[in-house]
C-alpha cells in the first residue's frame, strides 16, 4: 500500500474501530459494573436518589474503559497501517 493510499484508508478505518471499540468497551463496562455493583445499569446523573460515591465511581469506570478501548484501538490502527505501507515497499 502507497503511502497515499495509507493515508485515504486511515479514517475510514479509524471511524470503523473507533465505533467497534465503542461498542466493545460500553459491553465491558456493563459486564464489570455487574460484577461490582448490585445494580443492573450504570448510574444516572440525573437520579437524585444514586449517591455521590456510586454515580462518580459509575462515571470513572465508563471514563476508564473507554480511554483503554481508544487507546488500543488507535494503536492498532496506527500498526495495522504502518505494516500494510512497510509490506508494500518490500
Amino acid at each position: 500500500m502507497s503511502p497515499l493510499t495509507a493515508k485515504i484508508v486511515y479514517k475510514p478505518l479509524g471511524l470503523g474501530m473507533s465505533l467497534a471499540a465503542g461498542a466493545l468497551a460500553s459491553l465491558v463496562t456493563r459486564q464489570v459494573w455487574l460484577w461490582i455493583s448490585d445494580d443492573d445499569e450504570l448510574p444516572d446523573a440525573d437520579d437524585q436518589d444514586t449517591g455521590w460515591l456510586k454515580l462518580l465511581s459509575g462515571a470513572g469506570l465508563e471514563a476508564l474503559v473507554f480511554a483503554v478501548a481508544k487507546t488500543t484501538a488507535s494503536r492498532l490502527q496506527a500498526a495495522g497501517i504502518r505494516h500494510a505501507v512497510e509490506a508494500d515497499e518490500k
